[in-house]
This record gives C-alpha cells, structure tokens and sequence, in this order.
C-alpha cells in the first residue's frame, strides 16, 4: 500500500504543559484509524496539526503524498448565518466550484483555448453534476430544505451540513474529528455505513464505541506524551494496552531492583565517580529515571450522595405541548418511579430535549398537569453546557454552589477535594474555564451537577466531548444510581449500558415505550420493516395474479426435473439479482457517481425489479 502520510518529530506544548512530544507515525493507503487519549492530551490539536491548522512545535514535519486530497472535519465549523444551505455548501467546495466558475467566465469570453482548458478541468474536477451531486448528499443526510438559511439550523442539522461538504470533496484522505457528536442514530448509522465502503483513508477522534469499533481497523492512543499504534478494534485495542502496561511494570520492576544495587555502590564508593567509573554514573541516573515512572492512570471518581427519594418522583397526566403547528407532545402520560432508566430516542428535531427541558420544569406543558415529588431533586445535565462569566475560574464556578460536598457513605469533604477527584488538581483551580478544552469542560460540567445531589437525572447528550474513559467511569456510576434517570443520546454503546427502557419519539406528538435495550429496539425495527416488505410483497403478487383455490382433495403435482432445474435456475438468478440491485443502491447512495452513471444505474434497477417481480411469478406458478 502507498503510504499517505508520514509524520516526523512533531511536538506541541501550551505554557509549561505538554501534550506531546518528538512523536512520529506512517498513515498508509486504506488505513482506517481512530485516536484515543484523556481530554486535554491534544488529540484535536494533533488532528489540527496534520490538517495544517495549527503548527507544531520546535519544527517536526507533515508530508502528504503529493497526489491526493485531504478533507478537514472540526467539532464545529463556523458558517455564514445569512447564506442559505445549498450556497454555502456550493461555497465550500474549492476545486470544483472554482472549475465550474472558471468554465463560465470562460464561455462568456469566447476564448476557445480558455474553454478548452476550463472544460478539461470540469472533466477532471466533476463539475458537470456538482449541483445535482449536492441534492443527492443533502437528501441522503435528510436535510430536505436547502434553501434553509444556515443561521435557522439546529446543531445537529449544522453538522450535517458540514459532512455534506466533507463528502462532496470527495478527498482520498479524511480527518475527522469527533464526526458523531450531535447526531441522531440514523444519521450515525448512515455516516458509519458510508465510511465502511468508502476506499478512503481515514483518521478520526470518537468517543462512540459501536461506531469506532464497525468504521476503523487500527488505534492510535497518545499516552504519557507519546503515541501507540494498536491493530484491530476497540477489544484488541484494550488487550494489547493491558500487555504493553504488564511489559512496562515489568521492566520497571526491574529497573527498580538492580537500581537498589547501584545506589549501594553510589554511596559506598564516592572515589569511583572519576575516570572509568563515569559512564556507571550517567547510567544510575538514566536507571533512576526509567524506575521513577508510575503506570497509575488518573481516572474520575464519581462519589457523591444522592438525596432520599420518595414514592412519587414525577407524574404526568395528558401533557400537550407544541411549536406553531409542530406537536411535540400529544396527551402525553407516565408515572416515573425509582430506579427507572429511561433512554429517549428520535431524529433531531423531534423535541427530546423540549421534552427534557419539561421533566425539568424548565418549560410548562400547553395542556395537561405534571406533579413532582416532594422529595425530588432534579439534576439537569443540559446540551448546551456549562455557562460560566467572562473570567471566571474553576474555583469560582464550584464555590458558587457550594463549599462542601457530601459523599456516598455520608462523609462532607470540599468542593477542592471533589474537585480532584474529577482530575482538577490544585494549580488548575485559578484556571479560567472559557480556556478548558471542550472535554474539559463538559467534565466540570458533570463536577457541577452531581454535587447537588441529585435524586433523579436528566442527562442531555451527556457523551458529547467526554473520552472514553470518563465515558466508563460515568456508566459504571449511572448503573449504580438508585434513583430515576433520563437520558437523550445518540451513543448507542452509552444507551445500552445505562438504560433499560427507551422512549422512542416518531414524530407528530406520538412516543413508543419500548422495553428492552437499544439494540433490541433496532433489531426488533429491522424484523418489522423486513415483515411490512413480505407483506407489502404478497399484497401486489396477489393483485398481479389472483390466486385460483385449489380442490380440497387435489393432491400436489410433483415437478418434472425439468421443471426442478427451472426452479434452480430461478433461484440462483434471484440471488445474482438482488445482490445486484443492493450494490447498486449503495452506488446511488454514495454521492460518487456522475449524471450519467446515476441515470444508468437507476435505469439498471428498475431492469432488476421488473426482472425479480417476473421471476418470484415464474417460481410461484413452478411451486404451487
């Protein structure tokens, strides 16, 4: 495979503090990675780094292969609030909005060696279709309107925007970071699938277990500074660091003994420092150095009260609520009780978190009553994150809620102690929080929440920006959690940990009570999609051709051999067929096709139905 990357001795600190440094690694065609590390090690900064956004430090040195292009996907891209979808999508497609640019001013000059060469480039940059190349990405992504001005746009509706651009760049090479974040499970299965067939190459940061574990086939972990390569998928990835931790205790098991016999002769023989012996000297402290390393891994320790809870926590009673003519609740009613943990599914849009927002009481409903404990206390987790004053510290952001904090086995320590448990040590307390990393953040977000207390949970996209081993940390916690819990997520691993039950918004007021994990829900659609196609089947065969009863004491005809070859024949073709038809819909769906290629390919499809429709008919006549 060619290699597409190579990184060489690059490094990045902020003040006195380093993310990484000297490290180096190859990228070869094909390649499908995924970064893991802590928040605040400097995976965004890597990625930025190696996307040309930000340099490293003390040299160190980026090359791509000159051929190819690399595609950008950050957290969050800034867009034109006034410019309507389909325009800043247009905008943002460099090469292929510039040939097609080209090409017109071109053919206004009449320059026939201009136009040949702008023509040249529209064949080589694809601009023929680009307009219809657009249409087809936004649909697929589900965004239907693309006329919407970008500043009317959810953050999950903006981040689909940005993948449209990412795809329709069509780039050899795809930086991705945190591509899933604010994305509904549709959405995520969709990109999770286009990834897989994708021939690109791929590096990307994920917190999303299932989605890392179906997309890439290497890890990259940085740790302690320096960078890890590990082959596979998360559960190798897990393996192999627990043997590289077992290799590096054991070397430093060893470090540490024959260093006990070096500083017996450091002290006896202070004469043998000269001379010969000096190269033994240098050597103790470099022995010094390798016994002093600890593989202790700093993780959050989430040891907090909850307040009693009584029997009633909250109770609703034909709730309605509804944006203009859009109904979020529809005679919506439910009696939550303890230890209940509900998952709430739905695209965006469908009004989860309004929904939330009402469990808190932050919103009243337009209809309908809700009744809440007197013991209740609601600790409410919200999308939006933590809000804070310019120049405002972690310090001050805790102390304002309070100065003490009272743990599971009724112990009260400080809110500085609490704070070191969520790995904030004592020189971060004057730390301004607008300069935190997002994951950062998020975690002192979550410090803020579970100090109150709370007896019931409202978790909204509590995933978002947090690493897989807060993540862990966080599950192990919520499994525990003896009082209520509701949770918007579109993290699928996440949602099958914590939740027992899911709440599945269908849109126009309607929500399903589904019991049984995520998972099983999605299993459970796809049985009942595949049914409603068998029966939707049947139905136009029946209307085709109605079927003529048969004599009750008709006894069945055997089939010739002729007629058992036909039958064979028949269904080995139905197999070539539908395989067929399936890659052909996933060409349709991937975006890389021309005008051309799309119109055969759909031609090609109606050929294969109208092929299988006559052939199920054939078979049916042979079998009856």
């Amino acid at each position: 495979m060619a290699s597409y990357l190579q990184v060489e001795n690059i490094s990045k600190s902020y003040g006195d503090r380093m993310l990484f440094s000297g490290i180096g690694f190859n990228i070869n065609e094909g390649d499908k990675i995924a970064l893991i590390a802590p928040n605040g090690t400097g995976k965004s900064t890597l990625l930025k780094i190696l996307a040309g956004v930000e340099s490293s430090d003390r040299g160190g040195e980026v090359r791509f292969m000159k051929s190819i292009k690399v595609a950008f996907l950050d957290q969050a891209t800034p867009f034109d609030p006034n410019r309507c979808v389909f325009d800043e999508v247009y905008s943002r497609l460099d090469e292929r909005t510039a040939a097609v640019r080209e090409y017109d001013e071109a053919v206004a000059s009449g320059d026939r060696r201009r136009i040949d060469a702008a023509t040249a480039a529209m064949d080589v940059w694809d601009g023929w279709s680009i307009e219809q190349d657009i249409r087809q990405v936004l649909s697929s992504l589900h965004i239907d309107a693309p006329d919407r001005r970008m500043g009317q746009l959810s953050g999950g509706e903006a981040k689909r925007v940005a993948l449209a651009v990412m795809m329709l760049q069509k780039a050899d090479f795809l930086i991705l970071d945190e591509p899933t974040n604010h994305l509904d499970i549709e959405i995520i299965e969709y990109l999770e699938s286009y990834l897989q067939r994708s021939r690109c190459t791929l590096l990307m940061v994920t917190h999303d277990r299932y989605f890392l574990d179906r997309v890439c086939n290497t890890i990259f972990e940085i740790d302690r500074g320096e960078l890890f390569v590990y082959k596979g998928n998360y559960s190798d990835y897990l393996s192999g660091r627990e043997e590289r931790y077992a290799h590096m205790q054991a070397d430093i098991d060893k470090s540490r003994n024959l260093l006990r016999r070096e500083l017996e002769w450091i002290r006896s023989t202070p004469q043998a420092r000269t001379g010969k012996a000096r190269y033994r000297v240098n050597a103790f402290y470099d022995l010094k150095e390798r016994a002093a390393v600890s593989l202790r891994t700093d993780s959050v320790d989430i040891d907090v009260a909850q307040a009693r809870l009584g029997r009633k926590i909250v109770d609703c009673y034909d709730i309605d609520f509804a944006y203009g003519d859009k109904t979020i609740l529809d005679g919506f009613s439910y009696k939550f009780t303890r230890g209940e943990k509900v998952g709430i599914v739905g695209c965006n849009g469908a009004g989860k978190s309004t929904f939330l927002d009402i469990m808190a009481g932050l919103r009243q409903p337009a209809a309908g009553r809700m009744e809440h404990g007197e013991t209740l206390r609601i600790g409410y987790y919200r999308q939006q994150g933590i809000s804070f004053r310019p120049g405002q510290t972690i310090l001050d952001t805790v102390t304002e809620i309070a100065d003490e904090v009272r743990t599971s086995d009724g112990r009260t320590i400080s809110a500085t102690s609490y704070l070191t448990k969520f790995l904030f040590p004592p020189e971060t307390f004057n730390k301004r929080v607008d300069i935190l990393s997002g994951g950062e953040q998020r975690r002192l977000y979550l410090l803020t929440v579970l100090m109150r207390n709370p007896n019931m949970l409202i978790l909204d996209e509590p995933t978002n920006d947090l690493d897989i081993l807060t993540l862990n940390v966080l599950e192990e916690y919520l499994q525990q959690f003896e009082g209520s819990l509701l949770i918007v997520s579109h993290d699928r691993y996440f949602l099958d940990k914590t939740t027992d039950h899911l709440f599945v918004f269908e849109g126009n007021g309607r929500i399903r009570d589904f019991v049984g994990r995520y998972s099983e829900y999605r299993e459970y659609l796809r049985q009942e999609q595949a049914e409603q196609r068998a029966g939707q089947r049947k139905s136009e065969q029946a209307e085709a051709k109605p079927s003529q009863p048969r004599p009750r004491n008709a006894e069945r005809r055997r089939l010739s051999y002729k007629e058992q070859r036909e039958v064979e024949t028949i269904e080995a073709e139905l197999a070539s067929l539908t395989d067929e038809r399936t890659a052909l819909e996933a060409s349709l769906s991937s975006g890389s096709l021309s005008y051309d290629e799309l119109a055969a390919a759909s031609e090609r499809i109606r050929q294969i139905i109208a092929a299988i429709d006559e052939k199920e008919m054939r078979w049916l006549e042979l079998n009856e």
